[in-house]
């Protein structure tokens, strides 16, 4: 069992791949047969999910659905004093997750053909987000 947090560069918001940052964080899963690796990300506006990996509009409908569910300068909103995204986006992260569960098989995760881990960034300039990830097996 073994744990490493990384931080991952800013990024604007929308929807976008990590599988590869996060698999070149932790080389050590290439000795094992089978286990279990959790991407746990450290923030409230910001969410990870695991979708389409080949085909960026999938990632530009969600952005947009996302925006259409949850939209900005709602005046019912009380929690608003760090700008029109704030709220919008702890809201999207509560509708999607702060972690992913993703099975190990033969040294690589046991992702389908076209799935891809995905940083949800809800905020216009969320910064650097940091993750945990902890894997474990034999």
């Amino acid at each position: 069992m073994f744990q490493k947090t990384i931080s991952l560069k800013a990024r604007s918001r929308g929807f976008h791949l990590i599988t590869d940052e996060i698999l070149q964080a932790i080389p050590e899963i290439k000795d094992l047969k089978i286990g279990m690796m959790q991407v746990f990300i450290l923030h409230t506006s910001a969410s990870l999910t695991i979708n389409e990996n080949a085909d960026p509009t999938v990632r530009k409908d969600f952005e947009m659905w996302f925006n259409k569910a949850v939209p900005e300068n709602d005046p019912d909103y009380k929690h608003d004093y760090e700008g029109s995204d704030d709220m919008p986006a702890h809201l999207k992260s509560a509708l999607l997750d702060t972690s992913v569960l993703i099975p190990l098989r033969n040294g690589r995760p046991a992702l389908g053909t076209w799935q891809g881990i995905y940083l949800c960034e809800h905020r216009n300039y969320g910064g650097n987000r940091n993750v945990v990830i902890t894997v474990w097996g034999v």
